[in-house]
């Protein structure tokens, strides 16, 4: 590349069905030289509503969100990808100190903080911010592992952002509530695996060990009554984790 040209950058929008947030996001991101939504076909408006808005659209079958996000990467041909979640907003802000990074730093890879809007409230505490999330990566010098909470794997240095993305992201208690019990199957799936046992204190210490290091170490307690419910929720789902551990154990011994 030409040392006095800017290098180029793709978004990437991961979609199945965000027909209710595609168009904001994709506007969101005007400063970026393409932005293609990468789509898991889609049966809502998702797709004309992001080609109406000006992105290019590819659809690809999917498997899990590390083989997603490097299938992504695989049809890109620009200098770096910003990958950013439909239900996510990229300010100017974000975009200058972005365009910036890509153009005069050496480090591969960036980590982007997110301000967490749940249930309609900025939330700063109980672990939802920084929120570090790694998705500014030069291309050819990172891929993605792990089906769920997958991670970026990246050769070279990596540095951390200071403006954040906006994350819409949980609207409602029944979304909350469905997400997370997602989660706590996936990750007594995990303990299962590494023959973790559950043993009858854990159902109550670990719950009180999660809402402890929500609350208090992660200083949930910040915001106010926001916080403590929060807290407590994620206490709840550490118990249900550990119940679907159980059960994952004895469906094993019923065999």
């Amino acid at each position: 590349m030409d040392p006095n040209e800017s290098p180029k950058l793709t978004a990437i929008i991961l979609t199945l069905n965000e027909e209710k947030h595609i168009e904001a996001c994709i506007q969101s991101l005007e400063w970026t030289d393409e932005v293609l939504v990468f789509d898991s076909f889609s049966d809502d408006d998702t797709v004309a509503l992001a080609e109406g808005a000006g992105a290019a659209v590819l659809q690809n079958p999917f498997e899990n969100y590390a083989q997603q996000r490097n299938d992504a990467l695989g049809v890109i041909e620009t200098d770096w990808v910003f990958f950013v979640d439909a239900d996510e907003r990229a300010t100017p802000d974000l975009g200058i100190e972005i365009r910036h990074v890509i153009r005069d730093k050496a480090e591969n890879a960036w980590y982007v903080p997110r301000h967490n809007m749940i249930f309609g409230k900025l939330t700063l505490g109980a672990g939802w911010y920084p929120d570090y999330q790694l998705r500014l990566l030069r291309h050819g010098y990172a891929s993605y592992e792990r089906p769920v909470h997958e991670i970026a794997v990246v050769e070279g240095e990596t540095g951390y952002l200071e403006n954040p993305l906006i994350h819409y992201n949980y609207e409602d208690k029944a979304q909350f509530q469905k997400t997370q019990a997602k989660y706590t199957s996936y990750d007594a799936g995990i303990l299962f695996e590494e023959g973790i046992r559950v043993k009858p204190h854990h159902y109550l210490s670990q719950p009180l060990r999660q809402f402890w290091w929500r609350y208090v170490t992660l200083k949930g307690y910040k915001d106010g009554w926001h916080g403590l419910r929060l807290s407590a929720y994620m206490a709840y789902y550490e118990a249900v984790k550990y119940w679907k551990l159980a059960q994952l154990w004895n469906n094993r011994l019923d065999e």
